[in-house]
C-alpha cells in the first residue's frame, strides 16, 4: 500500500484522484486546499489530515516521515495550472513522485527544469493523459499505425471541435486569467493536442485564426495530419440541434470526414492512469513536451482571422 498526499483537494477533478487512490488499494495521508468545504473527503479518506495553508501542509509532510519512519510515495496535484510547477518541485524535493493533472505546466522550459530536478532527486513526474488510455483512441492509433506502415507519407484531414459551457464564475476565477490557466486552448484543449500528436506526429506548423477570452481556433500541421481546431467555453456556439437536446457540451473529432465516437468510456480512466503509474508505466516529462509546446506557442500568437484553413465554427464568432 502506497502513501499519498493531495494538493488541490477541493477542485473539480480531485474526487477522481481520491477515487483512483482508493480503488488502487492505497491511502491518502494528507490533503491541502485553501477552501475548506470538502465533504467529499468523508466518502474517501476521512482519516486523512487536512490543511488550508501550504506552510502547515509542508511541515506535516516533512515531520510525518520523521515521526513514522514512513514516506509519502506520491503527491497528487490538482491545483490551479500556474501552481503545478511549484507543487511538482515540492513533491520531488520531499522524496515523492508527482502525479499531476493536465496541463502539467504552462511552458516547455518548465519541463526542462523539472527534468533537472528529477535527476537530482531520483524521483519521477507523471502526467494524467487519460485520452491515451481510452479504448476508442487506442483503436484509432492502431489503425493509423497500420495505414502509415503501408503509406508513411499519408496525410489525414482532421476537424477537432470542443465546446464546454462555463458560466460567469469561470472568468472571475483563476481559469479566466490567461497568466494562471494558460487560456482556453491550454485549459480545455491540451489533452486533445496531446492525443493528436501522439497519433499523428509532432507539430510542424501552428497558426491561430481566432483568440477571444472564451474561444480559440486555429490550424495545426502535424507530421501526418492537417488539423482545424475550435475550442470554446461559450454555449452560444454549440449547434442548435445539440442545445435542443438539453446538452451543454459538444465534442467532435472527424478524421477524413468520418466521425470518431468516443463519448463514453471516460468513467474509470483516472483509476486506469493510476494503475499504470503504480506499475511504472505512466506518462512522463518527455511525453508531454509536444502538447505543452503547442499551447505555449498558441498563447503567444496573433490571430490572423478568416484566412487559410480555418475551422468553420470561426464564422460563428467572426461573422
Amino acid at each position: 500500500m502506497k502513501n499519498f498526499a493531495l494538493i488541490g483537494a477541493a477542485g473539480y477533478i480531485a474526487p477522481r484522484h481520491m477515487k483512483a487512490i482508493k480503488e488502487t488499494g492505497n491511502t491518502l495521508v494528507a490533503a491541502l486546499d485553501p477552501y475548506d468545504g470538502i465533504g467529499i473527503m468523508d466518502s474517501n479518506f476521512p482519516q486523512a489530515d487536512f490543511f488550508t495553508e501550504f506552510e502547515r501542509f509542508e511541515r506535516f509532510v516533512d515531520k510525518w516521515h520523521r515521526d513514522t519512519h514512513k514516506r509519502i510515495d506520491y503527491v497528487s496535484i490538482c491545483s490551479p495550472n500556474y501552481l503545478h510547477d511549484a507543487h511538482i518541485r515540492f513533491a520531488l524535493k520531499n522524496g515523492a513522485d508527482a502525479i499531476c493533472e493536465k496541463p502539467l505546466v504552462l511552458n516547455p522550459w518548465n519541463i526542462d527544469q523539472l527534468k533537472v530536478i528529477e535527476e537530482e532527486t531520483g524521483k519521477k513526474v507523471y502526467n494524467i493523459l487519460q485520452l491515451r488510455l481510452h479504448p476508442s483512441i487506442i483503436a484509432l492509433k492502431e489503425k493509423i499505425e497500420k495505414d502509415l506502415t503501408a503509406n508513411p507519407d499519408k496525410i489525414y484531414d482532421i476537424d477537432l471541435t470542443y465546446l464546454t459551457s462555463r458560466g460567469k464564475w469561470y472568468f472571475i476565477s483563476w481559469k479566466g486569467d490567461q497568466s494562471k490557466s494558460g487560456g482556453v486552448s491550454t485549459n480545455i484543449g491540451v489533452h486533445f493536442f496531446d492525443m493528436l500528436t501522439w497519433i499523428f506526429g509532432e507539430a510542424e506548423e501552428n497558426i491561430l485564426h481566432l483568440k477571444t477570452p472564451d474561444a480559440n481556433a486555429g490550424f495545426l500541421k502535424l507530421k501526418n495530419a492537417n488539423v482545424r481546431w475550435f475550442l470554446s467555453v461559450n454555449s452560444d456556439y454549440i449547434p442548435e440541434e445539440i442545445k435542443a437536446q438539453g446538452q451543454t457540451t459538444f465534442r467532435s473529432i472527424t478524421v477524413n470526414d468520418e466521425e470518431m465516437e468516443f463519448s463514453g468510456g471516460f468513467t474509470d480512466l483516472h483509476t486506469r492512469s493510476y494503475e499504470e503509474i503504480l506499475k511504472g508505466n505512466g506518462f512522463g516529462l518527455d511525453e508531454v513536451y509536444a502538447p505543452i509546446n503547442i499551447v505555449s506557442t498558441i498563447r503567444n500568437l496573433d490571430p490572423i482571422g478568416l484566412t487559410g484553413k480555418y475551422h468553420p465554427f470561426c464564422k460563428k464568432v467572426l461573422d
